[in-house]
Formats: C-alpha cells, sequence, structure tokens
C-alpha cells in the first residue's frame, strides 16, 4: 500500500485503504475513512463543510492537508441532441476535455487519461500539440464527478476515449477503474466501463491479465500496415499482425469482446476492396466493428466518408459475418471531435493575452 504522507493530498486519488491510512495518521478512528471516502466519491462534496457527519476537529485536520478534488468547469458547449462537451481546469492550470452523453438506455461519460496525448494519430485534434502529463486517478474520477453535478444526471456508464492514450497511464487507469466501480463510490459496474487505446500491445497484455469485466475498444481504422502507417504511428511500432494477435490473447484471457473503433475516412479506408480485407481480418473473432463518421479537425485534411460508401462498408462486413453498426453521431453541432474544445480554448487564450 502506498504510503500517505501529510502534504496537501487529493482525497479523490485515494482508494478507502489509503483514505484509512491518513486517517490513522491524522489520530482518528478508522471508521471516519469510509464517511469521508462516500462524502468525495459518492456525494461529490464541495467542501470540508459540507462533510456533516464527521466532528470539527477531523474536517479542520483534513482542510489543513488535503483537498476534496473536485475541477473546475471552465468550459461548456451543449448541442441540440442533449450532448454537453465540458473543459475542465487542471490545479497546474492545464485543462481537460469530458463528454456526456444521452442515451435512451442511460447516460454516459467519455473522459481524458491525459492532458493532452503522444501518439501522434493524424486525424486526431487532441495530439496536437503532444502531451503535457499523465492524469491522476482522482483527476478522471472528478470528471465523472464534476458532470453528474452539471447535469444532475446519474452516470451508468463511463468510457475511457477522451484526450491521451489509456495504455501509457494504464495504473491511474485501472486506480480509477477501481475507484468508479467502489460500493462505497458510484459502484459503476465493470461492464460498463471501456478502456481505448491506438493499438499499445504491451499495455492490452497487461490489460489482459487484470481479467477485468470490462469491455477494451481498440482504435483500428485500417486494414492493413500500409494504410495504417500514413495515420497512425504507433502501427510503425505494433503493426497490425501484432496488435490484432494481441486482440485475440486479450479475448482468449477474458472471455470478453473486443471493439474495433473504424473511423471512415474519405478516399483513403474505405474502399469496398478495404471492407473485405478487414472482414478477413477479423473474422471468427469475437469482437464488433463501431464505424465512424470522422469528425473533421480544422487542422487536418481528412474528410469523412460519403454516405453512400458508409452503408456499402458496413453491408461488405455483414455479408462476412463480421458485426458492425454505425457509430450514432452526437455533438455534431459543437466542437466534436476530442481535443478541439481544448485547442479553442488556448488559441483564445493567446489572442487575448495578444491584445
Amino acid at each position: 500500500m502506498p504510503v500517505i504522507t501529510l502534504e496537501q493530498i487529493n482525497l479523490m486519488d485515494l482508494s478507502l485503504e489509503e483514505t484509512e491510512q491518513l486517517v490513522d495518521r491524522l489520530g482518528e478512528p478508522r471508521y471516519r475513512a469510509k464517511q469521508i471516502f462516500k462524502w468525495v466519491h459518492q456525494k461529490g462534496v464541495s467542501d470540508f463543510a459540507g462533510m456533516t457527519d464527521l466532528p470539527l476537529g477531523l474536517r479542520e485536520k483534513l482542510q489543513a492537508v488535503s483537498s476534496v478534488g473536485l475541477l473546475a468547469i471552465s468550459a461548456r458547449q451543449q448541442a441540440s441532441d442533449g450532448t454537453v462537451k465540458y473543459l475542465f481546469n487542471l490545479t497546474d492550470g492545464d485543462a481537460v476535455e469530458s463528454v456526456f452523453l444521452p442515451h435512451d438506455y442511460g447516460n454516459s461519460v467519455c473522459i481524458s487519461s491525459q492532458a493532452g496525448c503522444r501518439m501522434g494519430c493524424r486525424f486526431c485534434a487532441s495530439t496536437i500539440g503532444g502531451l503535457v502529463r499523465n492524469l491522476t486517478a482522482g483527476e478522471m474520477y472528478a470528471q465523472v464527478m464534476g458532470i453528474a453535478a452539471d447535469t444532475g444526471q446519474k452516470i451508468g456508464s463511463v468510457v475511457i476515449m477522451g484526450s491521451g492514450e489509456p495504455m501509457e497511464n494504464l495504473s491511474q487507469v485501472l486506480k480509477f477503474i477501481s475507484l468508479v466501480t467502489s460500493p462505497h463510490g458510484l459502484n459503476i459496474g465493470s461492464r460498463h466501463i471501456t478502456v481505448s487505446t491506438c493499438g499499445v500491445v504491451p499495455g492490452i497484455k497487461q490489460l489482459a491479465r487484470e481479467k477485468l469485466q470490462i469491455t477494451l475498444s481498440v482504435s483500428l481504422h485500417a486494414p492493413n500496415d500500409e494504410i495504417r502507417d500514413r495515420i497512425m504511428p504507433i502501427n510503425k511500432k505494433y503493426p497490425v499482425k501484432v496488435l490484432i494477435e494481441a486482440c485475440r490473447e486479450y479475448i482468449s484471457m477474458t472471455k470478453r469482446r473486443v471493439t474495433f473503433e473504424y473511423a471512415l475516412i474519405d478516399n483513403l479506408n474505405d474502399s469496398r476492396e478495404n471492407a473485405i480485407e478487414l472482414g478477413r481480418l477479423l473474422k471468427g473473432m469475437l469482437c464488433h466493428v463501431n464505424l465512424i463518421p470522422l469528425n473533421h479537425v480544422r487542422e487536418r485534411d481528412f474528410r469523412r466518408s460519403r454516405p453512400a460508401r458508409v452503408r456499402s462498408f458496413k453491408d461488405t462486413l455483414d455479408r462476412m459475418g463480421v458485426p458492425a453498426t454505425v457509430r450514432k453521431e452526437m455533438g455534431a453541432d459543437i466542437d466534436a471531435a476530442c481535443g478541439q474544445l481544448r485547442r479553442r480554448a488556448a488559441r483564445e487564450q493567446v489572442m487575448s493575452g495578444r491584445r
């Protein structure tokens, strides 16, 4: 167990066991830890005064050495379909994006695991400007709590598919999953958690060994190395064959279906021949293909596929026995592509500074 030092601690970063250790070091009864944990991870208290079942002396001790860990909302965009995109301020001055997605079957949030991203995918806004730093488990959790508080809605599922590559911050991602599934926290079921990756094979293998009942989502976006090399630099290190072998290993170890994300890009990866090649690559796997209408990024030249080519691509996969759906487009009338709101805010700061 990590040693908790009496410095400025983000309580949202702490597991129940670590909260117990903190309470011990403050000279308080251990049962107080569960009360603190629930206030932070379940009720989303905004200050120590709100922890009404704790004695004043303990609240004062906590205030001296810790914070509750909530993040301030610096920007908010709401789409006509109810989708809401958030920009949360981090304590070091950077910012991360998250999205609230209302569905008929319940509400989902898409959160970031890093500030920025170093993976360099050519069609993605998040990676422009590179990686700033990893987020802590508490900073991931705070995105969920902030959205729940702002919308007043119960969150039923979490997708770790915002800015960043979760497999490059896997220890904190795993801790976040432990926190968000805790019965003393939000108690979201593991099957309602999705972790995305652009294809970091060691991370996929490590995640497989955890044998969690989560969904693994792999951003594939191409049926072969020639195309994938052009749009996803990670493919030079972990080519398609190696990536698919890791996914098969993941399926074998977890018995869980893998979702493959495939953004259809006009005249690049959306031909009938591309669909046939993808079908042959995935045939027989316990998997599902999410076909995604590409979100336009102003700094990129890629354009989304025409509707007829999208339908043809899906029909080809269907005929080959590979399950596929076209993802319902949400948030189309706001900065839909991940990373765009953060970049817009940065541009506005620069322009403001110039003025």
